[in-house]
């Protein structure tokens, strides 16, 4: 069942005690903004075959999101990909052949629509973030509005590329994790998607 708006447009407040923690990174990638790769397409366009042969029919969705789906924008040079299954909570189907095609099982969110992480787990590799979600999920669809956004909206794209960079500098200055990264743009994050939220209709 496709998710409601009032799904879509309510804002996930990260809980860390609800993280079920699975592993770490074996390699820590650095908060660094860098100019826009005409690159990252092709290495999405990579790893959605790796995942594709890996796991096959059970696969709903495999979307290319984040900073660095949106052609101008500056990111971190991470390639994340939103995956969208049949049933995320059914692990066996999939966690080991992911492993198997290189990933490294980090987490699980059970209640973040059932959110599971993954990264690349191959020496001397391209960073990969590695969403699973089942089908439906409103995450999925937030990420896609936020990136559809911003394809359409140069002014966004340049408000959130300067807020970027400054949470970087911040967190590299601070000593601060990729979450804590996360955190500070989130009011920026939030600001954007309530443009697009109100451009489509559900909010006033």
């Amino acid at each position: 069942m496709p998710p409601t708006v009032a799904q879509i447009i309510a804002p996930y407040e990260y809980q860390p005690e609800h993280v079920e923690r699975i592993a770490f990174r074996t390699v820590q990638p650095p908060i660094t903004i860098l100019e826009p790769n005409p690159v990252w397409p092709q290495r999405f366009e990579e790893v959605k075959e790796q995942i594709q042969n890996a796991l096959g029919d059970i696969i709903i969705d495999i979307a290319h999101s984040g900073s660095t789906s949106v052609p101008g924008l500056p990111a971190k040079d991470i390639i994340d990909i939103d995956l969208s299954l049949k049933d995320a909570t059914d692990e066996r189907s999939y966690v080991k052949l992911l492993e198997d095609a290189g990933f490294r099982f980090l987490l699980r969110e059970p209640r973040w629509h059932q959110h599971r992480f993954f990264v690349e787990n191959w020496p001397g590799a391209y960073h990969v973030n590695l969403h699973v979600w089942g089908p439906d999920s409103p995450e999925v669809v937030r990420h896609r509005i936020f990136r559809d956004w911003l394809l359409r909206n140069p002014e966004d794209v340049k408000l959130y590329a300067k807020v970027k960079r400054e949470a970087a500098e911040q967190s590299t200055i601070a000593g601060d994790s990729m979450m804590d990264y996360t955190q500070r743009k989130d009011k920026t994050i939030q600001d954007i998607l309530g443009r697009a939220f109100r451009d489509m209709g559900y909010i006033q």
